[in-house]
């Protein structure tokens, strides 16, 4: 039988199986796009499209004026989801390299708040009113100053405004997380629901990130709410899929 598949698409899979074996290791050069043309007898176009999947996959990256390397996929760590860590929209635990302390990545994490008006699907989430105002609190967490994850969370002011919470990372219940903050203004959060999914990074998130646009990315879409059912806050964490593995602690009690 003839081979069947398009030649970009089997540029891109003998490129991801010399990857997968190791026969191309981490920060190598993958053969330039001359190369690849005469050994696919392939036109400039074919083995660009071959190399734009391998970005999106995150298998490659390119430098400008140097050419296109192989990237480092080795998971970075875990996102912890268990009833104790899920009341932040950045728990996790980064994987640590086994040489010792002095290469142990410096963790740290950094929020900004602003107040802002509810987008559609955020005010569907908290059940609120499109354009309604609301405090959005933009998240990064970082090792060695590198953003490995984003989160986004926004809180209808209509609960906070004008109290000690108003802002999730300031004032005297700064980083209690959700659950501790409103527990301060007399409202008991009893549940959290989550959502899983995966899509394509936009290029904001892929500049963060550093990452191609278009490369999957997990997101984690989480909601709080109150003893009455009503949602307090909702988040979105976004975390590139092939780097971090969810990690989920599930207690039967005793």
């Amino acid at each position: 039988m003839g081979e069947s598949r398009p030649v970009y698409q089997r540029i891109a899979d003998d490129l991801r199986q010399r990857i997968d074996e190791g026969r191309l290791a981490v920060g190598a050069r993958i053969p330039s796009r001359a190369q690849l043309k005469r050994t696919y007898g392939a036109s400039d176009q074919t083995v660009d499209r071959a190399v734009r999947v391998l970005k999106s996959a995150g298998y490659v990256s390119g430098q400008f004026g140097r050419g296109v390397f192989v990237s480092d996929r080795v998971p970075i760590g875990a996102l912890l989801r268990s009833t104790d860590t899920v009341d932040s929209p950045l728990a996790a635990r980064v994987t640590v390299p086994a040489h010792g302390p002095a290469d142990e990545p410096q963790l740290a994490w950094e929020a900004v708040s602003a107040t802002a008006v509810a987008p559609a699907p955020i005010a569907e989430r908290l059940r609120i009113t499109a354009g309604e105002r609301v405090m959005r609190t933009a998240y990064e967490y970082l090792a060695d100053r590198r953003p490995l994850q984003l989160a986004t969370s926004w809180e209808p002011l209509a609960l906070t405004e004008g109290t000690d919470v108003v802002f999730p990372e300031r004032g005297p219940y700064a980083r209690r997380g959700v659950r501790g903050r409103f527990a301060a203004i007399g409202i008991r959060v009893v549940e959290a629901r989550e959502r899983i999914g995966s899509r394509p990074a936009t290029t904001p998130e892929a500049e963060a990130l550093g990452c191609t646009p278009g490369q999957c990315v997990t997101s984690v879409e989480r909601t709080h709410y109150d003893a009455d059912g009503r949602p307090v806050e909702t988040s979105d964490t976004v975390l590139l899929g092939d780097r971090w593995r969810l990690e989920y602690e599930i207690s039967f009690g005793r």
